[in-house]
């Protein structure tokens, strides 16, 4: 056995099961020095939000414990990923140092400075782990990246499933001699005054058991209705694995090859695998684009649309962002995003849209308020799904469509029961006008206890005149 022992570098793949660089770590017979680096710097502007930073202590908690229990502690450092990595593998002797690709633009420019930081030999082992396939392996005919979904998703599919998952080693070498670690509260990462984590703290479990869970209760009871409730905010019918995929305490490889063999299970057509797969690779896309396309978070991947005649509002951007918008299903999202660090898919294309094509505001100021409060802000998804809504991105929503916030209410929550969920104060309206409570005459809005402007909000803008605006917007643009 090798005496010297090895670095196992922690970055957002926070799992055991499926992770190639512990699994090469623990093949070298080395004993492995597990750590984590609390370097949120490294990222510039897009450092962790403050949704992120608490399910990055959690999943930590629950990352050490899991190493523990195999015998390995979890080291935990702050600074420069660089000097702090230099000084472990000087303080340890390490021989080499595995870790996990990771594809955000600043991450490339991180491991430069590693190896130009860390020498004596000391190897440097990259493994690939977040994708399905690493965006190089798929490409056009012509050897470009895509620019348009479905043909990727034809040529991702095309190489065949993508390789089976490695099961978690069952013991893990510790070093000989103890290592100074930091506490992690010490870091700072949950909230304290106000405490506003109460509503993640009861919906979610992060951490690779929590997200085996989530998992499992996904394929036994909404796989098999998945294409047909998925756009069914009051129904539990997506998966939310979202941040346990961004934090890697799963991996899409696992969900890949347990959904395929859970379909005939729990009875699931081909529809609704095919639907949950496509999820799958709609990240999968994002990241291609991201890797190709690094300024994806903060330009236009369509150059017209730096153009664009934004009418930037504070006013309309605080009443979006506290859910007091006027509209219902807006408000709505708005609210469960503030209150449990996530949103439904289908409102968040709503709510998105309403941002940028009802009130004109910069898609950028939404994607920042996304970064901050949700649980599973992710750089590449992100970016791409806000410039799809924007009609700005790669194989983007086409600029006229303008959701209409009224019949999409309507469409996907007839019954409203979402929104009595997180806009009470107008629980008591009936159907046919709860989703524009200000058609509803003054006798049905005094039944219900709702006096517009004061217990709700009358609408910051009226929808018609929103959308021909947006229209004259980017015909302007196109001009």
């Amino acid at each position: 056995m090798t005496t010297k022992p090895v670095i196992l570098w922690f970055r957002n793949d926070l799992r055991l099961a499926d992770n190639r660089a512990l699994t090469a770590a623990v093949a070298s017979g080395a004993a492995i020095v597990p750590v984590y680096i609390h370097d949120p710097e490294a990222a510039g502007a897009w450092t962790p939000g403050a949704a992120s930073r608490w399910w990055l202590h959690m999943s930590l908690v629950a990352l050490a414990q899991s190493l523990k229990e195999r015998g390995a502690p979890l080291i935990l450092r702050a600074g420069k990923t660089e000097d702090v990595l230099a000084e472990l593998a000087s303080e340890t002797g390490a021989t080499a140092i595995y870790f996990s690709r990771a594809y955000e633009p600043w991450a490339s420019a991180q491991e430069e400075r590693i190896k130009q930081k860390v020498s004596g030999g000391i190897e440097l082992k990259r493994y690939a782990g977040a994708m399905l396939r690493e965006p190089e392996e798929v490409r056009t005919k012509t050897g470009d990246p895509f620019k348009v979904y479905t043909p990727f998703w034809r040529a991702l599919t095309a190489l065949g499933a993508p390789s089976a998952p490695v099961p978690a080693p069952k013991s893990i070498t510790p070093p000989s001699k103890k290592i100074t670690s930091d506490r992690l509260a010490d870091w700072k990462l949950l909230p304290t005054k106000p405490d506003w984590a109460g509503g993640m703290r009861d919906m979610w479990q992060p951490g690779e058991e929590g997200a085996h869970a989530r998992l499992d209760a996904f394929l036994k009871t909404s796989l098999a209705g998945y294409a047909e409730t998925r756009n069914l905010p009051a129904t539990d019918g997506t998966s939310r694995l979202s941040p346990h995929l961004h934090f890697g305490e799963i991996s899409p490889r696992v969900c890949w090859h347990r959904a395929t063999a859970a379909k005939d299970k729990v009875k699931a057509g081909d529809a609704a695998l095919e639907t949950f797969l496509k999820e799958l690779v709609w990240r999968e896309f994002s990241y291609h684009l991201l890797v190709h396309w690094p300024d994806l978070p903060e330009k236009p991947f369509r150059p017209e649309f730096a153009g664009f005649p934004w009418k930037k509002s504070s006013a309309n951007l605080k009443a979006w962002q506290r859910g007091q918008t006027g509209y219902p299903i807006v408000d709505a999202g708005m609210r469960q995003l503030w209150h449990t660090g996530w949103m439904h898919n289908r409102v968040r294309m709503i709510v998105a849209s309403f941002l940028i094509k009802h009130l004109l505001i910069p898609w950028q100021a939404g994607e920042e308020w996304f970064w901050d409060t949700l649980v599973d802000a992710d750089l590449a998804s992100n970016a791409a799904s806000w410039q799809w809504v924007a009609g700005s991105g790669a194989d983007a929503a086409p600029y006229f469509r303008i959701f209409n916030p009224i019949t999409q209410g309507e469409k996907f929550d007839a019954e409203a029961a979402y929104v009595r969920r997180w806009v009470p104060e107008i629980a008591k309206l009936p159907d046919d006008v709860i989703h524009a409570p200000w058609t509803a005459s003054a006798s049905v809005l005094a039944r219900a206890g709702v006096a517009l402007g004061k217990t709700y909000p009358l609408p910051i803008v009226d929808h018609a005149d929103a959308r021909q605006r947006a229209l004259e917007g980017y015909a302007a643009m196109r001009a």
